[in-house]
């Protein structure tokens, strides 16, 4: 289902709050070492901040955040409550959807199908 109104406006806030992060913060380490793995996981980072704005592959996109978040916990040392918040946001668009203003509402949205009548 893709709601609209004021569910389907909630879901597009929702996924603003999940996609801008990654956006943000994958941009200043590219200007890093180009064949290190972190310059690979902040590329993965931005990309996946770009599904989620655009609403394409949403469940997709919530759960390689969700994962990334939760790698990020397990792997650093330091304030892990922003990385929380991040992974309960991506698992929220995976069980909620894009909501109706997304791709994915234009591309696999309601269609009307018409039989022949016998």
């Amino acid at each position: 289902m893709f709601p609209d109104g004021w569910p389907g406006a909630a879901l597009l806030i929702l996924r603003l709050a999940a996609a801008i992060p990654l956006m943000l913060g994958g941009k200043p380490g590219l200007q890093g070492i180009p064949h290190s793995w972190l310059y690979g996981a902040q590329f993965v980072a931005i990309g996946v901040g770009v599904l989620l704005l655009a609403g394409l592959w949403t469940p997709i996109a919530g759960a390689l955040q969700a994962i990334v978040e939760i790698w990020i916990i397990f792997s650093q040392r330091g304030e892990a409550s922003f990385h929380y918040l991040l992974a309960a946001l991506a698992v929220s668009l995976v069980m909620l959807g894009p909501g109706a203003w997304s791709v994915d509402a234009r591309l696999f949205g309601r269609k009307r199908i018409d039989g022949r009548r016998y």
